[in-house]
């Protein structure tokens, strides 16, 4: 896999067994910045933190994962939201994603090649935006 930038990651699932398991993975994947949570309320209240990427559980209690979803959008639009789930219903993953979730990943033994793609495509899409923003920015400089 090529090189991916390293983000600050949270990871919310009320599975503990996961939430280790996912931030062993992102740690393979040279991951360094990573705040795990149980819950969504922990995870809304460190959202001053800014994190880059949150790797979201669907199914939690008290407040499920299309609930924090809404609020973490609410809070900072540009937070990279990814929903988790071993729901396969496409409902849900359609449902995620209209409510702002960069992607919708299904628990299955592919979760750790999926969450480095997801990370790999958030690093392209930021590539993307900088090489068009600086064009702009030097015909702008060019001007003066």
């Amino acid at each position: 896999m090529e090189h991916i930038r390293k983000f600050k990651i949270f990871i919310v699932d009320d599975d503990l067994f996961c939430l280790n398991l996912y931030e062993r993975y992102l740690m393979s994947l040279g991951m360094t910045d990573i705040s795990v949570y149980d819950n969504g309320s922990a995870c809304l209240n460190d959202l001053v933190k800014k994190p880059e990427v949150v790797f979201l559980d669907h199914n939690m209690e008290v407040l499920n994962g299309f609930e924090m979803l809404k609020k973490i959008k609410r809070y900072d639009p540009n937070i990279h939201v990814v929903m988790v789930s071993a729901q396969e219903d496409m409902k849900t993953a359609i449902d995620s994603l209209k409510f702002g979730a960069f992607d919708y990943i299904i628990k299955d033994d592919q979760e750790k090649q999926k969450m480095g793609d997801v990370l790999s495509r958030i690093k392209m899409i930021e590539d993307s935006v900088k090489q068009k923003k600086y064009p702009v920015f030097k015909k702008l400089l060019a001007l003066i």
